[in-house]
């Protein structure tokens, strides 16, 4: 169990969007493919960051679906004190390609995944009802690749060790190591001899232990902290 899962939606309740693009005609095409789900409804739309951040206090969206690249305030900056203020709330990155540095900027922010502007409707709608409903969109694996990819981002080896850590059993940093790997439940339960429920369980505390949102979130934290360094 993640941090944030009992802030899901319940069950019947429209999921609710804020849509923050700087282009009003990409707002205008994510609000036709929304509203057009009956589980779904677009809770408003921001232009750019800092109107972004006002309307998450005011709406209290589920998922807000942010762009990076904008003037003023951009998304990460929105991304952060969006996710300060209000944990519950899971933010989407919208980036160009998936390997964009915005996107390992927004991850390490909080966001719970990154999608990319041109995806398929279908993929759209996927997302945002997974992290709605307390998951990722994002791989660990495409995550690592990105963290390697943006490793000039990553702490060095002199940066101090987060406390956190120590909130952890040996069973469960090393998990942790596992999962930062980019590895499966299944994965990890083969390569540790354990059973696959056993991996899910201790994952779920160290999430808990961590006060980490995700599986992705993980991944980053086990970079952050060196557990994994880039090959």
């Amino acid at each position: 169990m993640s941090a944030g899962e009992d802030d899901v939606p319940e069950e019947g309740t429209p999921i609710g969007v804020l849509l923050v693009d700087d282009q009003p005609l990409m707002r205008v095409a994510f609000n036709l493919v929304l509203e057009s789900q009956p589980d779904l409804t677009v809770v408003g739309e921001a232009g750019d960051g800092a109107e972004a951040v006002r309307l998450a206090r005011r709406s209290r969206p589920d998922v807000v679906l942010m762009d990076v690249r904008m003037p003023g305030m951009d998304g990460i900056e929105a991304t952060t004190r969006i996710i300060t203020a209000r944990p519950e709330t899971k933010v989407l990155i919208l980036t160009t390609f998936d390997l964009d540095e915005y996107a390992f900027a927004g991850l390490r922010a909080g966001a719970s995944g990154f999608l990319i502007k041109n995806a398929r409707p279908e993929e759209l709608l996927a997302a945002i009802r997974t992290v709605a409903s307390g998951d990722a969109v994002v791989s660990p694996r495409v995550t690592r690749r990105l963290l390697e990819t943006c490793a000039h981002q990553l702490p060095t080896a002199d940066r101090p060790t987060d406390d956190r850590l120590g909130r952890l059993t040996a069973r469960e940093r090393e998990i942790l190591t596992e999962v930062g790997k980019g590895k499966s439940n299944a994965e990890i339960a083969t390569d540790l001899h354990l059973a696959e429920a056993t991996v899910k369980t201790h994952l779920g505390r160290v999430l808990v232990k961590l006060e980490l949102r995700d599986r992705v979130q993980a991944v980053v934290f086990a970079y952050e902290t060196r557990l994994v360094t880039p090959s």
